[in-house]
């Protein structure tokens, strides 16, 4: 029995030892039981305090890793916390048996900038306070942040080890200098942020020698005038999620929406695709009314107005290979031909950087970069005025999302796309967009040219959003790429 005596000994090693956070707390926390329960239950497995003892020490390691009102909290269900919240209580549970190492994989991926600060400074706390920590992460700036050495991988293999200093001033290595210009900033506008030699698979598209995207004047493609979105659950009160909002999307302008999670900034996206009715205000495409339509009078223009979003994998059928993706998207543009269809969806592939190979293979075959490149073909295929990208690179490690950043832009110039921009990266906004507009609480707070906001922010939810931005340290191998408190005439 010494293979059964070695599982024991892991099995007790698991969370006494160790301890794991993961990326997606909503899916690591069972949605049927208590967020106390879950807290609760290495304290049992491992038997490290009686029954009459274990609600007290929960509501104590909820307040730990500073839960609000910890012991209301322990008697909710995951889906009633924040994502924030979500991963406090992830960690309290991971702490509960009182490991000596905290494994964090992606703690903070899917964290709006300020969530993010919060948990990255808890996790810097515990680190004080003895715990060893193995931060795994595509986030060259959270790991700078909290790292006291840094492992660089590629292809299964550490390619570079040393102190965070040494790596992040002088990398050795070609891949940890590709990975430190892959992160955007203030000072990246302009640039690729991705070597297009070693990122693309197929020939170069006529997108690679596309002039640079000029903001948008004119006319407004998309616009959206004191929309406001309320939504009342049974059981709940009702909660407004857009709040009078109205902004003016111009031909071939890209336009950043940020804000913190449950700003309401997603909720623009369905808004704004007319897939989500307001319940005042209207929204307009191309100058003519698109909200309060019936969906008959809506289908003839849908094709001017395209979704990318965050997940692809989640939005392809999977058991359709890439072609048939394509050929469903094309079909529903109005291409009846057979054969030109076939062409046409070997040509989006092009042009997003993929070879034809790729027609054959279906989603769970392709990398995340590559299902992304997939969404964003499928979104070009009916010929789109404005594309919505909603969280499109979040979840994208650092080079991926380089490529994926850098793709848009050449779309853009090449095509004529407007771009509506939504995201908690503010990097990536500053990076990509002409203008951004800042959301609290479902209202718009501040709008402007990207330059000017990040540089004189004239709102305070606008500073508190830069300020908790992790950025690389000034002088760094980056690129001089400082956190925008640093720069010049910031405030």
């Amino acid at each position: 029995m010494p293979g059964h005596r070695r599982g024991v000994r892991v099995r007790q090693e698991r969370g006494r030892g160790v301890g794991l956070v993961l990326q997606d707390a909503l899916v690591s926390l069972d949605p049927l039981r208590t967020v106390g329960a879950e807290v609760a239950e290495p304290l049992r497995v491992h038997r490290i305090l009686p029954r009459d003892r274990r609600a007290a020490e929960v509501v104590r390691l909820l307040d730990e890793v500073g839960v609000p009102d910890p012991g209301e909290r322990a008697a909710q269900h995951p889906h009633e916390l924040s994502g924030g919240l979500r991963q406090r209580a992830l960690i309290a549970s991971a702490l509960a048996a009182r490991p000596a190492v905290l494994v964090a994989d992606e703690p903070t991926t899917a964290l709006d900038v300020v969530v993010q600060d919060q948990v990255l400074r808890l996790l810097g706390r515990l680190r004080s306070d003895g715990l060893g920590l193995l931060l795994i992460s595509h986030d060259l700036a959270v790991v700078a942040r909290i790292a006291d050495r840094i492992a660089v991988m590629h292809d299964g293999r550490i390619v570079e080890e040393g102190p965070t200093a040494r790596i992040l001033d002088r990398p050795a290595h070609p891949r940890t200098r590709a990975l430190l210009a892959a992160v955007p900033g203030p000072m990246t506008r302009g640039r690729r942020l991705s070597d297009r030699a070693a990122a693309r698979t197929a020939t170069p598209t006529s997108a690679e020698s596309a002039a640079p995207p000029r903001p948008g004047g004119g006319a407004a493609v998309l616009a959206c005038e004191g929309v406001t979105k309320v939504f009342a659950g049974a059981g709940h009160p009702a909660r407004t999620a857009v709040r009078d909002v109205s902004l003016r999307l111009a031909a071939g302008e890209a336009l950043g929406v940020v804000g913190e999670s449950g700003s309401g900034k997603s909720t623009l996206a369905p808004l704004a695709m007319g897939l989500l009715p307001p319940d005042s205000g209207t929204v307009t495409l191309e100058g003519r009314p698109w909200s309060g339509l019936p969906e008959r009078a809506r289908r003839p223009r849908r094709s001017a107005v395209q979704l990318v979003q965050q997940d692809p994998l989640s939005s392809f059928d999977p058991r359709y290979p890439v072609g048939r993706v394509l050929d469903e998207a094309l079909r529903a543009a109005g291409e009846r031909d057979r054969s030109r269809r076939r062409a046409r969806a070997a040509a989006l592939l092009a042009q997003v950087d993929l070879d034809g190979g790729h027609l054959r293979r279906r989603p769970v075959e392709l990398s995340g970069g590559q299902r992304q490149r997939v969404a964003i073909a499928r979104a070009l295929a009916p010929r789109p005025r404005v594309l919505v990208c909603d969280e499109p690179v979040s979840a994208l490690d650092a080079s991926v999302q380089a490529q994926i950043t850098d793709l848009l832009p050449h779309l853009r110039g090449e095509l004529g796309l407007a771009l509506l921009f939504i995201s908690h990266d503010l990097g990536v906004v500053h990076h990509l967009c002409d203008r951004v507009v800042v959301m609290r609480d479902g209202a718009v707070v501040e709008e402007g040219p990207v330059e000017r906001v990040w540089r004189a922010p004239a709102h305070p939810h606008t500073e508190r959003l830069l300020a908790a931005v992790p950025g690389l340290p000034p002088g760094s191998a980056a690129g001089e790429r400082p956190h925008p408190a640093h720069l010049p005439g910031a405030t």
